[in-house]
C-alpha cells in the first residue's frame, strides 16, 4: 500500500518539477512584440491622418491622446521619485 502511495506522489511530483521547469524557461525566455507593433501601429495611425474626413480626425486624436498620456505617464513617474527623495529626506 504504501509503495504504491509513494509511487504516485513520486510521479505527481516529477509531473510537477517538469511543469515549473518549463514554466521557469519560458518566462525567462518570454520576447515581447510590443516594441515591434509600436512602430506599426504608429505608421497606420498616422497614415489613417493624412485622410480627409471623419477618419482622419479621430486618427489625429488618437494620436495626440497616446502623446498626452505618454507624457503623463513620464510626469507621474518623476512625481513618485521625487515624492521618495522628499520620504528620504524626512520631509
Amino acid at each position: 500500500m504504501k509503495k504504491i502511495i509513494f509511487g504516485k506522489g513520486g510521479r505527481i511530483g516529477i509531473m510537477i518539477a517538469l511543469f515549473a521547469f518549463g514554466w521557469f524557461c519560458g518566462a525567462v525566455n518570454q520576447h515581447k512584440a510590443e516594441a515591434q507593433l509600436k512602430d506599426i501601429g504608429k505608421a497606420v495611425m498616422e497614415q489613417a491622418g493624412e485622410q480627409e474626413g471623419s477618419l482622419g480626425a479621430v486618427a489625429k486624436l488618437g494620436t495626440s491622446i497616446k502623446d498626452i498620456q505618454e507624457h503623463l505617464d513620464a510626469l507621474q513617474k518623476n512625481v513618485d521619485t521625487l515624492k521618495s527623495v522628499k520620504s528620504m529626506l524626512g520631509g
